[in-house]
Parts: structure tokens; C-alpha cells; sequence
């Protein structure tokens, strides 16, 4: 008989969006010149608020709606992890905005100096493209063969997630993950963030 270690944990929940969010990030997206030309400088394929816009909560009463839906799973989350946190809690690091277009796609990557990341997603056409996890353990696993086809997700060496509108995914910032190419004609809009 076997049992688990070193479990990966991916949280999932679902959140009614609030009361004008999606126009907000549009009207956000179109505004913010410098987080489009930034997005332009770095070949983003659409827009991010990610180096331009630190104050979204304050600035949008739908994204700070948002956020304080998110701390409460965050919270969960951290109890699930069972973080020893010395009677503090998580606080939000960093909140930023995604429009993505049609082709674009997020390399694989990682969070560094957070605890807890994820994304909330907006407005997911069909054909948008997943979010793909990688096994942490990959670099190590040498002379392993391959996995299944049909392999349990625990087992698999990459787990993609097809998110829905109003889901909400949490995971440990350590965990490589990356987005796959938009095939959508439509814009896949999400807002990700940090906890730390």
C-alpha cells in the first residue's frame, strides 16, 4: 500500500463577479498607456497592468469587491496548507489585470517571494487556452519513464486546468505554471495576484 507525500495542492472555488468588472477592466485596459506600452515593449499579445498599476483596489470599487471575496479563500487555503503563520494572516502583494488576445500566450514561470498566487478569471472564451501546471519535481525525476496517457492527475508530469468564467484558482507561488496560446476570437480577461 502507498500513500501521498509532498502533496501539490490547487484550490478551486467559485466567485460571482462583482457588479461591473469586466467593463471596469476594459475602461482600465484602454487607459493605462504606459501598462499598454509595456505590454507592447515585452510581446505580451494584449494588455497587462502588471508593472504600471499598483493601486487597483483603491481605484476600482469592483476589483477591491474582488479581492476582499478573494482574501477569504486565500484564508482557507493558507488553513488547507496548514501555514504556521503565527497568528497573522496572508496580506495582498500584488494584484494586476490581464486582457489577452487572440494567439497570445504566458510562459512557463513562478512567483518568487509569495506564499500563495492565483487567478481569477473574467471572461474565458471557448478555445482560450488553459492554465498548465508543471510536476515541481520535474528536473529530478532522470530516468522515470513516461507517464499514461490516462494517467490520475496526482501522476502526471503536467495538469492543465480549462478555467471557466467566475472560477477562482489558488496555488503556492512555487509552482511553475504557464498559460496556453488564446485561440479564441475573443479576449480572455483575468485578474491575478500575490499573497504574501
Amino acid at each position: 500500500m502507498s500513500q501521498p507525500l509532498f502533496v501539490t495542492r490547487l484550490y478551486k472555488a467559485r466567485i460571482a463577479p462583482p457588479a461591473m468588472l469586466e467593463d471596469t477592466i476594459l475602461t482600465i485596459a484602454a487607459e493605462d498607456q504606459a501598462g499598454r506600452r509595456w505590454s507592447k515593449q515585452h510581446g505580451y499579445g494584449g494588455y497587462t497592468s502588471y508593472a504600471s498599476l499598483n493601486d487597483l483596489t483603491f481605484r476600482a470599487s469592483p476589483i477591491a469587491a474582488l479581492e476582499k471575496a478573494i482574501a477569504r479563500h486565500v484564508a482557507a487555503f493558507a488553513r488547507e496548507l496548514q501555514f504556521d503563520l503565527g497568528g497573522r494572516r496572508l496580506a495582498l502583494d500584488s494584484l494586476w489585470l490581464n486582457v489577452m488576445d487572440k494567439g497570445a500566450i504566458h510562459a512557463p514561470h513562478i512567483h518568487p517571494h509569495s506564499a500563495i498566487s492565483g487567478t481569477y478569471y473574467v471572461a474565458v472564451p471557448p478555445g482560450s487556452g488553459a492554465i498548465r501546471f508543471e510536476d515541481p519535481r520535474l528536473a529530478m525525476l532522470m530516468a522515470a519513464p513516461p507517464r499514461r496517457k490516462n494517467a490520475r492527475p496526482e501522476n502526471r508530469t503536467f495538469v492543465e486546468v480549462a478555467p471557466k468564467a467566475g472560477q477562482l484558482l489558488l496555488w503556492e507561488s512555487w509552482l511553475r505554471h504557464g498559460v496556453e496560446a488564446n485561440g479564441a476570437r475573443g479576449k480572455r480577461i483575468s485578474v491575478s495576484f500575490n499573497y504574501s
